[in-house]
């Protein structure tokens, strides 16, 4: 992200005391409010990073999040895209216990007793997953008292988590969810080379973090190369100031991860002595090394990217996704081979130097490797609202070019893609049989600048109505605004 962006709007979560009305707009708690409800996840169960001994200390931030109420359903007879390469004209889906029991055409069987949702006339998708969102971070209103982005304390802040900046008030949650989007990763700031952990986040209303935070998805460690880190640095007479200076600084920090790493290795396996002093900063790098934790790199130039890759070579490590990969089509072949993502913009271009050889087509040659992973992401609070119109123009901008880039394709862009890039690939981003019911019914092809999210589904529950008030939650922030009049039925949560 640009130092300084634009500041996100911003979340907060209706009174759950306000009775069954709100039964469907509260997950704050992590107790289940309905029968058929999950149990909340008191504690991850990922292998533990370097130099920690119990679940509890891998994740003492654990998540509470449990699903709202909810109903077993079938969506019948809508244009369907899985999110996985297929497109189902009168297709079907069906929902149970909020996972994905079926897709299929017409002739698919729906269970007795199930609530039937027409969907004729409309589409539906798998929730769009957006992998780059500074949404809580920097909230609305973006003042200074609450830009809590960018520790711009030291270019190795890799100690800090982004999940204890995370204001939940933020209304950009509620207009992100109108425009379709069930799942954010929240990343701090582009400022520092390390810049810290990334969360990923169910995008409901919730009065605490942990109530929205994505059970058991992995951590990303967001990393920057290029002129932020430079700039910020340099112009303070520090370290680093050059292109030379950040790969320095990447290299030193790693360097001291695998110190610790081994540090505590020799520990464990010898039990002699007193082990190391935990140091959070070298934790999470060692966590990279030993990949419990993902590499998230905020990364423009095609030359830099390659950089990248080789440090990645010689520490042992993965990348996971370049993010803002401006110039990911100078290297599409390489990205593909190395199993790395390359997250972008379509219009986005040229507002400093390492985003000049920005192209609309980008995404569609990234997409064109075969084995490729092309995500489409915001890094903005009101592209976010509209991800599927920015899919759409690079679908446009490739077949401009040339290339038969089909719809089902596009739309992975923005789901299972985008779940790959940030390792939820397994619980959501498709609709596919066992995975979370995360769906988004449209007014229209969602590839088409009049598409509307009508409504939009998190773990099978009704997150958003466009139709119904009661399903457009707004937070106490503002409800507490003077002047701040309740949308009527049918208009946006503050979308643009």
């Amino acid at each position: 992200m640009l130092l300084n962006r634009l500041r996100g709007p911003s979340l907060a979560v209706l009174s759950c005391a306000m009775g069954a009305l709100l039964l469907s707009a509260c997950a704050t708690t992590g107790e289940a409010s309905s029968s058929n409800a999950q149990t909340p996840v008191k504690s991850e169960s990922r292998a533990l990073a370097t130099g920690l001994n119990s679940a509890s200390d891998l994740n003492p931030y654990p998540s509470t999040y449990a699903p709202l109420p909810r109903q077993n359903m079938a969506i019948v007879g809508a244009t369907v895209f899985d999110g996985a390469g297929r497109k189902i004209e009168n297709g079907v889906v069906v929902v149970t216990d909020g996972l994905i029991a079926a897709v299929g055409d017409a002739s698919t069987p729906v269970p007795q007793g199930y609530q039937i949702v027409d969907g004729r006339g409309r589409f539906v998708t798998p929730g769009i997953i957006d992998i780059h969102s500074h949404l809580g971070v920097y909230p609305s209103p973006g003042v200074q008292g609450m830009s809590d982005g960018n520790e711009v304390t030291g270019p190795n802040t890799a100690n800090v988590w982004s999940e204890h900046s995370v204001w939940p008030q933020d209304p950009g949650f509620h207009t992100a969810r109108a425009g379709g989007v069930t799942t954010v990763q929240i990343l701090p700031g582009s400022a520092n080379l390390f810049g810290g952990r990334g969360v990923t986040l169910r995008n409901v209303p919730s009065t605490t973090m942990q109530g929205m935070k994505f059970p058991n998805a992995p951590y990303g460690l967001k990393m920057a190369c290029g002129e932020n880190p430079s700039r910020v640095y340099g112009s303070r007479n520090q370290t680093p100031a050059t292109g030379m200076g950040n790969m320095a600084g990447f290299r030193a920090g790693f360097i001291a991860a695998q110190d610790y790493r081994d540090k505590w290795n020799k520990y464990r396996e010898t039990g002699q002595g007193t082990p190391p002093t935990r140091n959070l900063q070298l934790e999470t790098i060692a966590g990279v090394l030993d990949g419990s934790i993902m590499v998230q790199n905020h990364c423009y130039r095609a030359d830099e990217m390659a950089l990248m890759m080789d440090m990645a070579e010689e520490f042992g490590f993965k990348i996971k996704t370049f993010h803002h990969a401006i110039e990911g089509y100078k290297l599409a072949p390489q990205l593909a081979e190395a199993g790395i993502c390359a997250a972008m913009w379509t219009g986005w271009w040229g507002f400093k130097m390492e985003a000049l050889d920005g192209i609309e087509e980008n995404a569609a040659i990234v997409d064109a490797a075969p084995n490729s992973c092309a995500v489409i992401h915001s890094d903005d609070a009101e592209l976010i609202q509209r991800l599927n119109q920015e899919a759409a123009a690079s679908l446009s901008a490739g077949r401009r070019a040339g290339m038969n880039i089909s719809e089902e394709r596009a739309i992975s862009w923005i789901t299972l893609n985008a779940a790959k890039a940030i390792g939820i690939e397994d619980q959501t981003g498709s609709l596919e049989v066992g995975k979370r019911a995360d769906v988004v019914i449209w007014s229209a092809n969602p590839l088409s600048v009049y598409a509307r999210a009508d409504q939009v589904f998190i773990d099978g529950s009704l997150s958003f109505d466009r139709s119904n008030p009661a399903y457009q939650p707004v937070s106490d922030f503002e409800l507490g605004q003077p002047g701040f009049n309740r949308p009527a039925a049918g208009t946006a949560q503050g979308a643009r």
